[in-house]
């Protein structure tokens, strides 16, 4: 039996605000409980629901020094689905109405304290890890730290460091005097090849550099975050540790996203019946929000963050232009102004044709997804994605900018050889990406056998959990002591 720690700032069910969230609550269920002992320590923030609060049961408490003070540490655990979490409760640091705020500082100190504290921990729950598994920069001083202190202590020992990026952009990256000050580390750990970053302290960096091994969401980021356009000033660093670096694309709930069973769609459907059956949802949608009803009609989803990440300043280029063909486009998110008011203008000036959302509902996601034909996804860059796999999983054909997990999980349609998944464009041009909504349109009006026969092949295709969990299982293989 080999045990594995994860250690995250945040994972379902307990607090979520994104897809790390799903990665941390949602792998552990499919990792082989035979071979591996997965269990994981999130913070205990106030603002988790009280209905989560009231399966955690109190350990114990002690105190630890951190940032010149004694810091008060409790520990509480709880069990879900055969899932062990720890908490690491201090209600100076994990107070306030979300996870995170916007003072970076306090927000490196808290991190700080959480990447010690979960250390600290282990002995006092009496679980040795073979490896730890930290998750972004909240965490990316776990490995610095257990490289740093904790090896003296013969229980630290020989524990391994896995660093996952889910995203590069977010580093934790403050005044290098003010880091060392709150971490405690010696000078030595504050230079070029450790956490030093142009003159600052960067908190995924150290872990990048201490980890023993480093993933990402996607074969394809992982490649991309070698170069200077996507490495975000660590593309060095990632370039001289590559043989350790691997992508591992994320998974989705299949339980969760599932047509025949979801609980937020009117006309359930699956594989063989989605003919006859799918189509029920675009006639519930168009009635629900107002749009022209009409079978026939080209229904495009978007359900996003709308900010220039994914690729929004693309679709305002040519959003006139796509209005005079025959389609709808259904939209829902929330993000820059500027995106929100745009898809607002675009509903007032084609209310027939376009339906602005600007808000978040996880039941009108489902009902998007089952409802549309297509899936609109033109991202600037896209570590892994996930709303790419729901729509697969829906027979919503994606149509996708090649890069990150994009590519790698949206195989292109090949009219020639009859293949493919979904549509795709490589430069990041609004009218390269206007070309591929055209191709997508021809195929869906003028060749519906070839359409369904792709619907048969998205639908088909596994993006769950279970083949994420292999692949992890692989790795933590390949680390063993």
């Amino acid at each position: 039996m080999k045990n594995i720690l994860f250690v995250a700032s945040e994972g379902v069910p307990f607090i979520k605000t994104g897809g790390l969230a799903d990665v941390v609550g949602s792998l552990p269920r499919d990792i082989d409980r035979r071979y591996f002992d997965v269990r994981i320590i999130i913070p205990k923030y106030t603002c988790i629901s009280q209905k989560m609060k009231d399966k955690m049961e109190y350990m114990t408490s002690f105190y630890m020094d951190f940032h010149w003070k004694r810091e008060y540490v409790g520990i509480f655990k709880a069990e879900v689905d055969g899932i062990k979490y720890y908490f690491i409760d201090n209600e100076y640091y994990f107070n306030g109405p979300k996870p995170y705020c916007d003072d970076v500082k306090f927000e490196i100190e808290k991190f700080a304290f959480f990447s010690k504290a979960s250390l600290s921990i282990l002995p006092v729950i009496e679980f040795h890890p073979d490896i730890i598994h930290c998750h972004d920069w909240q965490t990316g001083l776990v490995p610095v730290y257990l490289k740093e202190r904790f090896q003296g202590n013969d229980f630290y020992r020989g524990i391994k460091a896995i660093m996952t990026i889910h995203n590069l952009k977010f580093q934790g990256r403050w005044d290098k005097r003010l880091v060392k000050d709150i971490t405690g580390l010696p000078d030595m750990y504050f230079t070029p090849d450790k956490l030093e970053m142009f003159g600052d302290a960067d908190l995924l960096k150290g872990g990048i550099v201490y980890a023993d091994a480093i993933t990402t969401v996607s074969q394809t980021y992982a490649e991309e975050i070698k170069t200077e356009f996507y490495g975000e000033g660590l593309n060095g660093l990632l370039k001289s540790r590559e043989a350790d670096l691997r992508g591992i694309v994320n998974g989705i709930d299949y339980d969760d996203f599932n047509p025949e069973t979801d609980k937020y769609i009117e006309y359930p459907y699956n594989a063989i019946n989605f003919r006859k059956e799918k189509v029920k949802n675009k006639r519930a949608l168009q009635k629900e929000l107002g749009l022209s009803q009409d079978d026939r009609t080209m229904m495009i989803g978007i359900v996003s963050r709308l900010t220039d990440q994914k690729g929004f300043d693309l679709i305002s280029c040519v959003m006139d232009e796509l209005c005079q063909d025959a389609v709808q486009f259904v939209v829902l998110g929330t993000g820059t102004e500027q995106y929100e008011n745009m898809f607002r203008h675009f509903a007032w000036k084609y209310s027939d044709k376009v339906s602005a959302n600007i808000y978040y509902s996880e039941a009108m996601s489902h009902k998007i997804y089952a409802a549309s034909d297509a899936f609109l996804m033109p991202s600037l860059f896209e570590p892994c994605g996930l709303s790419q796999l729901m729509s697969l999983r829906y027979g919503t054909l994606p149509i996708v900018r090649e890069t990150g997990g994009l590519k790698d999980t949206v195989e292109p349609y090949n009219k020639f050889e009859s293949t493919g998944t979904g549509f795709s464009f490589l430069n990041y041009n609004a009218h390269e990406m206007m070309r591929t909504v055209r191709d997508a349109e021809a195929l869906y009006y003028d060749n519906r056998r070839e359409w369904n026969k792709m619907i048969d092949r998205a639908m088909a295709v596994d993006f769950s959990w279970k083949v994420s969990a292999s692949k992890y299982q692989e790795m933590y293989d390949w680390l063993r002591p």
